[in-house]
């Protein structure tokens, strides 16, 4: 009884997150090209604040890119 519980609410949570992932899509599909390069620069803005404030340390660090140039 539980097992099939558990199997119904992963099946509907599979379900939730693949209408969300397709309503997302289609609204960025939607967004003009500056809308686009707005959205991606504030997500990776973010992205890269929870690195820096949730891992201890130098961790972040490892998961971003150098943006210095080689002069």
């Amino acid at each position: 009884m539980l097992q099939q519980l558990i199997m119904k609410n992963k099946k509907t949570s599979a379900l939730i997150l693949a209408g969300a992932a397709a309503f997302a899509y289609y609204k960025y599909s939607k967004m003009s090209p500056e809308e686009k390069i707005q959205f991606t620069q504030t997500l990776k803005e973010k992205g890269s604040g929870l690195l820096s404030n949730f891992l201890p340390g130098g961790l972040g660090n490892m998961f971003t890119k150098s943006t210095s140039t080689a002069a």
